[in-house]
């Protein structure tokens, strides 16, 4: 049996409905589910609704972004209160910062020639949770590129013409506010760049697990994500990070063998620390 506990949804970048990936996991027979969309929870109660009466399971997350010494460090939030007014305010700041980005970006486009606007991204976006992706999007649908992945690596990424950094919290204030909701804090994909010294440092902040298993992991980086939760007591889990077929890197629903030990070390966390469980 097999998990997929790092999917997003049109709630945030992704380009499938929190419905319509559930349905996916239905039919593929997967054990459980995460949506963790970025800097929103409002995929997860519809969700958790559209997997009512299956035998699916639905993991409450939430993935934030953060930087630290320069590095990209993703937090999941697993078990978060879905109410929790602290961390819905901090998700606000976010997605206001992440709304002024994309201004920033389309005017950078404008002046490159491009003719965009901020109403062709909106348009991009089912969502709350604004980012590069949707501009992206709008560049396709502009015929400006080809595919996703030729927008950023023309315009949008790191260094290129139209790229334009955006605010991030730290790690620290990611695992603090997800703990401080009565949440699990994972760090996302370590093997994408995230150094040792800085999983010791998150594992003695408070960080409750390692994301082993991912789609661009290699087989070593699983290998070094396990040795370090074993030897820093951490819990395992492990997703596709799927954004649908319309991804800048498609992968589908449950591609990946998660074991399901992952999701069931999940659920037995959140009952032992009297996380918030939907009904």
């Amino acid at each position: 049996m097999s998990c997929d506990l790092h999917i997003h949804s049109t709630c945030s970048d992704g380009t499938q409905t929190p419905e319509e990936i559930v349905a996916e996991a239905i039919d593929k027979r997967l054990t459980a589910i995460a949506i963790a969309d970025h800097d929103t929870i409002q995929g997860v109660m519809r969700a958790i609704e559209a997997a009512r009466g299956s035998d699916l399971a639905v993991i409450p997350a939430v993935e934030i972004s953060t930087e630290y010494a320069k590095s990209e460090v993703h937090i999941l939030g697993y078990w978060i209160e879905l109410d929790n007014e602290d961390l819905h305010a901090k998700f606000r700041y976010v997605r206001n910062a992440r709304r002024l980005r994309a201004d920033d970006i389309v005017h950078k486009l404008r002046a490159l020639g491009v003719e965009i606007t901020i109403e062709d991204v909106l348009a991009q976006s089912d969502g709350v949770s604004l980012g590069r992706p949707h501009v992206a999007q709008a560049l396709l649908a502009k015929h400006y590129v080809n595919a996703p992945q030729e927008a950023f690596d023309r315009f949008l990424g790191r260094g290129k013409s139209a790229y334009v950094p955006r605010y991030k919290l730290s790690p620290f204030e990611a695992v603090e506010a997800i703990a401080n909701a009565r949440g699990c804090p994972v760090l996302a994909h370590p093997g994408l760049g995230v150094a040792d010294h800085i999983i010791v440092a998150l594992a003695e902040a408070g960080i409750q697990g390692l994301e082993a298993y991912h789609t661009h992991h290699s087989p070593s980086n699983t290998r070094r994500a396990l040795r370090l939760a074993e030897e820093h007591g951490l819990l395992v889990t492990g997703g596709t990070d799927s954004h649908g077929p319309g991804g800048s890197y498609p992968v589908a629903v449950g591609d990946l063998a998660v074991p399901d030990e992952c999701a069931e070390a999940l659920t037995a966390w959140a009952r032992e620390h009297a996380a918030p469980m939907p009904a």
